[in-house]
């Protein structure tokens, strides 16, 4: 199972300590130690060599692995006590009073929060001077996210207005939250009850976000395996097949599909799945003269009337 952001960075928290008394530990029992696929700790080991001491460079950890055992060359230099300098004092400072003030934040964390600030200011003396002259505002979704969060936390349902790219409308639902990942862009998985199903909602398209007091209480789900990607086609889903040109070859890249059979003259024909064809649409009229939708009938012609009427549209206002 993928993890969230959050999820990730308490792990690799661990794991630093975890490897720290554990010199040429294997890579398969300290995945297993953590709960996690092979693949993963890879990916997190990859990361952790950009991590240290200083945001400036220098100091960084020192981890590699040749795939069975997993070596900390620097531990003892990264140990040695931390000294901020004023920039580094500044930048801490600045992040931790904007996370403070973010809606929806846990009250005790707020506190937590706060007192570990206080303590921060009187380490870092004349050098947090600069930091109360500074301020961030985080975008909205920084918003969503600490709702969502907090709605998790307390079990209680979400009111959304979100942005449907595929039907380019809002609507309003309410969900039962069941988490929150990250694959790209953040997300959280719910149960959605205007739709009776479980549904992802990307936190950047939530136009309008509030916590209600009635309960969560979404049905026992068995959560996805999100570490091969976001969309994961169902063999169950409608089989969709498009032909493109070679200036259309990129859907290949783009979508996950059954087959990509190669054409004359550079073009391919795509056989993909998707819960929703009627989506496919837009990626019809983007293609334009570059690629055409073969099959279901009902969908190719549904896209032939959609970029004729766009076609007469713009005619009209020439």
């Amino acid at each position: 199972m993928a993890a969230n952001a959050i999820d990730q960075t308490r792990r690799m928290l661990s794991l630093v300590t975890y490897l720290r008394e554990r010199p040429g530990a294997r890579v398969g029992d300290v995945a297993r130690a953590f709960g996690i696929t092979e693949d993963e700790l890879i990916s997190d080991l990859d990361v952790l060599p950009m991590c240290g001491t200083s945001f400036r460079g220098g100091d960084l950890l020192d981890i590699d692995t040749d795939g069975d055992r997993i070596w900390w060359h620097n531990p003892d230099d990264v140990a040695e006590p931390l000294r901020l300098a004023a920039d580094e004092a500044t930048a801490l400072l600045v992040a931790a009073r904007a996370v403070a003030t973010l809606p929806g934040l846990r009250e005790s964390d707020r506190e937590a929060l706060l007192r570990a600030t206080a303590k921060l200011e009187a380490a870092a003396g004349d050098a947090a001077g600069a930091s109360s002259r500074l301020s961030v505002t985080f975008e909205s979704e920084g918003g969503v996210f600490a709702e969502v969060d907090r709605a998790i936390s307390e079990r209680r349902r979400l009111w959304l207005k979100y942005y449907s790219p595929a039907r380019d409308e809002l609507t309003e639902r309410e969900v039962d939250p069941i988490r929150l990942f990250a694959v790209g862009h953040t997300y959280m998985e719910a149960w959605c009850r205007l739709s009776e199903a479980r549904r992802t909602f990307r936190l950047d398209r939530v136009a309008e976000i509030r916590l209600l007091d009635a309960p969560a209480a979404p049905p026992e789900v068995e959560l996805r395996d999100l570490s091969e990607g976001l969309v994961q086609p169902s063999a169950d889903d409608p089989e969709v097949v498009v032909e493109v040109g070679p200036g259309g070859r990129w859907v290949a890249e783009y979508y996950p599909h059954d087959s990509a059979e190669e054409l004359p003259e550079g073009g391919l024909r795509i056989t993909l799945r998707t819960p929703a064809p009627a989506s496919l649409r837009r990626l019809a009229l983007r293609l334009g003269r570059d690629g055409r939708i073969v099959s279901p009938q009902d969908l190719a012609d549904s896209a032939r009337l959609a970029a004729r009427e766009a076609l007469t549209a713009y005619d009209s206002q020439e």
